[in-house]
């Protein structure tokens, strides 16, 4: 799946991930390939990435909001 997190000064990611792990406010959730479509809101906390190659990247987020449409995930980070 494609992942992109945009903060408002950048694009922090941009590429093929395996998993993601990200803190909602209800609580931390993870998203596979061909995850349902899913929009929900984000709390202070990491973003956790698997790519392709198992390697591990965390982004810390302040909050902000998570899209999940087509294999496509799009997080807007504060």
């Amino acid at each position: 799946m494609i992942l992109e997190i945009i903060s408002p000064d950048k694009k922090l990611f941009e590429g093929e991930v395996k998993s993601i792990i990200l803190p909602g406010i209800d609580g931390s959730f993870g998203i596979l390939d061909k995850h349902a479509p899913l929009i929900s809101a984000l709390k202070k906390g990491e973003i956790k990435i698997t790519d392709n190659a198992s390697k591990d990247q965390t982004f810390p987020v302040n909050g902000g909001v998570v899209e999940v449409l087509n294999n496509k995930v799009i997080v807007l980070a504060e």
